[in-house]
């Protein structure tokens, strides 16, 4: 069961994304996007430092050696988006950044292969991060893939408006994006199997997992929120990162209460 669970959890994200940026015009997307990046931050903050963590530090490992692990998990995905195969930005000609022209056709890459590649590593991290806590607990696996869930959906309808930016067409773009969560399956089912007999490492890989929601969440997506607003927009920011530490905190809250 917890291998379906897994298998569940990775191709829901890549599926939702797909759904929702097949039945929507690119103007409604763009607007959704600067919503749900705000959700997504709340939803990431508050599943690392409320759930994966505290599991993590529950456990008979010393805290030093969980504190030296999220540092370097830190550092290892800045290094990875540094080389540019950890791929996590929102961003899209019209967002308000004031990127030069052309700017979406330069972030895809020839063909789309740039954008294709890095979000196909980004989800295979993921899948092996589900995997990893559904392994530790059911219900942590649960509330982590709601994180990345939350995550992956502005993620992948971003960078389906950067593929139609590029030139590509919707079907293509389309195919891109199923493609690359296609890779998530692949890191969960490997996670299942190469992670699952190493349970005594399972403390460090929920540690690195919350690393790399923190990192995406504090380096990315809050970032894209620090811009000068109305008193409205500023308002709506904080009701959608509230909302998504909300929806953290009901779900960790039902998942115990059964």
């Amino acid at each position: 069961m917890v291998l379906f669970y897994i298998v569940l959890a990775t191709f829901l994200g890549g599926l939702l994304s797909v759904l929702i940026a097949a039945s929507l015009t690119v103007s409604v997307l763009t607007r959704v996007v600067r919503d749900l990046v705000s959700l997504s931050a709340g939803v990431l903050l508050g599943t690392a430092l409320l759930n994966v963590l505290p599991e993590a530090f529950e456990s008979h490992a010393s805290p030093q050696s969980l504190f030296a692990t999220l540092l370097g998990g830190l550092l290892f995905f800045f290094l990875l988006e540094k080389a540019e195969l950890y791929r996590h930005q929102h961003h899209h000609e019209g967002d308000d950044h004031h990127h030069h022209h052309g700017f979406d056709r330069a972030q895809a890459g020839r063909g789309g292969w740039s954008v294709l590649m890095g979000d196909s590593i980004h989800n295979f991290c993921d899948g092996i991060i589900i995997a990893a806590a559904f392994l530790t607990d059911v219900r942590l696996g649960a509330v982590t893939a709601l994180a990345i869930i939350a995550h992956e959906i502005p993620q992948e309808v971003g960078d389906y408006i950067v593929l139609l930016n590029a030139g590509l067409s919707r079907r293509k773009a389309l195919l891109y994006n199923a493609a690359s969560g296609l890779a998530a399956v692949a890191g969960g089912v490997l996670g299942y199997y190469i992670v699952g007999p190493w349970r005594e490492m399972f403390p460090y890989l929920l540690v690195v997992a919350a690393s790399s929601f923190i990192y995406v969440a504090v380096a990315d997506l809050i970032p894209q929120l620090q811009h000068r607003l109305s008193w409205r927009d500023t308002a709506a920011q904080l009701a959608w990162l509230g909302g998504g530490l909300l929806i953290v905190v009901v779900a960790a809250g039902s998942l115990h209460a059964h």
